[in-house]
């Protein structure tokens, strides 16, 4: 075996030589280029200010990468944002509307409309990755099976805290405790670490899908990080407590102003919540130094946002997200990796359609047809010339939460239009009215270009999508 990689040394080494003196490139096959490293990080509920608490993260990503100030979700729930990113399509294509089981929410949902036969996973493995998961996969997974197009598996059941959990490790369930060592976002690092060092061993690119479940309610910092926070409020935008709701919609009319006791409950669950995400902090600077170690780090794109939002207050939503305002919808994104240039800054839309699309575009990956998004690599290499002007904001109701279902848009000038089930619209002009504190829409002046556009997004699909977004 010694002396047949000696052979090959050799005759590489021979090429090379002859290449040297001829002037003449080595053949194709002694060219293979090699593929890059993904690491995707998911945060749960996590709002874009949220990040000025993350020092480590914005060093070693921000810093050192590009930061996206226009990025977005379509539809700011847990489930259907998932669903997206693992499709790279809006809700209405993925068919995920919901977190709870069922038909067109859940687990379940993602399976019954074929999105675990084909995703991210399963193409990134037959291209010849190796692919891992580690933390929450779906609402309503219930660790019974290890889906299709994964080689490392650590998916945390739902419903379980940040201590006292299961997982299924690879088709095992495993039960973590009470131990300091068992808090939930310490033990994914470790996993994710150690698929970093197999891969290198295996001398194979891979594919990481990290997400952690910071800060999701109930919010749990690691022990060490218990009163890092103490005392900290929560933001507090012109739209906080809103005193004039009349302009907003009917079922948010009639929610009351948050008192004394509920506003200290408000600032109680900001401190948890920005405590728990150092541990992800720590995660962030886990992963870079591993990369780092094994020298992977400068052919690896490393890339961190959130599945939604969260409201703190802003239009009297005292605990929530679902909601179509900017602090439901807008994520922290950072991403770091080979050809992006250190602390830049985009303004350009961005979607999570569009990480399934990027990842692809780097990694030489056939784009399924059915993917509604677009690559990010022309804006992260700095050359994008035309850009998509807008994106379809969507949400349906059901028996769990019974806001009236949506279809809006939003566009890059700041204009957002948005038609609720039943009648009810909103405009917002977020140029002059960032905050969403004057809903303008006027029938006799109805914004007609929008409704236009809108109508062409919510039942757009793959390439008509991306028609549909970057112009009327």
């Amino acid at each position: 075996m010694r002396r047949t990689v000696l052979l090959l040394a050799s005759a590489a080494l021979a090429v090379l030589f002859i290449s040297a003196i001829t002037g003449s490139p080595p053949p194709a096959a002694q060219m293979t280029p090699v593929k890059p490293n993904f690491v995707f990080i998911l945060t749960d509920d996590m709002r874009k200010d949220d990040l000025k608490y993350m020092s480590k993260t914005r060093s070693l990503l921000g810093a050192q990468g590009m930061q996206f100030q226009n990025a977005f979700v379509s539809n700011s729930v847990c489930c259907p944002s998932r669903a997206t990113i693992m499709r790279g399509q809006y809700t209405h294509n993925t068919g995920v509307w919901h977190n709870r089981n069922g038909p067109d929410g859940g687990w379940q949902g993602y399976k019954n409309h074929g999105n675990e036969d084909d995703n991210i996973a399963t193409r990134f493995r037959d291209a010849g990755y190796r692919t891992g998961l580690f933390g929450k996969y779906f609402n309503g997974y219930d660790g019974t099976t290890v889906p299709l197009g994964w080689n490392d598996w650590f998916a945390v059941l739902p419903s379980h805290g940040y201590f006292k959990y299961y997982v299924n490790d690879n088709g095992t369930k495993k039960y973590f405790g009470t131990r300091a060592s068992d808090y939930i976002t310490d033990v994914l690092s470790r996993e994710t670490q150690s698929f970093i060092t197999a891969s290198d061993v295996a001398g194979k690119p891979f594919f990481a899908y990290v997400a952690p479940k910071a800060p999701h309610e109930p919010a749990i910092p690691a022990p060490r990080h218990a009163n890092t926070f103490d005392g900290v409020k929560a933001p507090r935008l012109p739209s906080f407590n809103e005193e004039d709701m009349s302009d907003k919609p009917p079922w948010l009319q009639s929610r009351e102003v948050a008192s004394q006791t509920q506003i200290a409950e408000i600032d109680a669950r900001h401190e948890r919540r920005v405590e728990s995400l150092q541990a992800v902090d720590e995660l962030v600077q886990a992963v870079i130094n591993k990369l780092r170690n094994v020298g992977a780090l400068d052919n690896t794109y490393v890339v961190f946002t959130s599945d939604n939002g969260w409201h703190h207050g802003e239009h009297r939503i005292k605990s929530d997200k679902y909601q179509p305002y900017e602090e439901s919808i807008r994520m922290p994104l950072l991403v770091r990796g080979p050809g992006v240039q250190a602390g830049t800054t985009t303004n350009k839309l961005t979607l999570n359609t569009d990480f399934f699309p990027t990842f692809t575009d780097f990694a030489g990956v056939t784009t399924p047809e059915y993917v509604d998004g677009r690559s990010l690599r022309p804006v992260l290499e700095g050359n994008a010339t035309t850009w998509r002007t807008a994106f379809l904001l969507e949400r349906r109701r059901d028996d769990q939460f019974t806001d009236p279902s949506l279809y809006g848009m939003r566009t890059s000038d700041g204009k957002k239009y948005i038609e609720y089930e039943g009648g009810f619209k909103e405009f917002y002009d977020l140029k002059t009215d960032p905050y969403e504190l004057n809903n303008s829409y006027d029938a006799n002046s109805a914004p007609a270009d929008l409704a236009i556009r809108l109508k062409a997004l919510k039942g757009c699909a793959g390439a008509t999508c991306r028609t549909a977004e970057d112009g009327p």
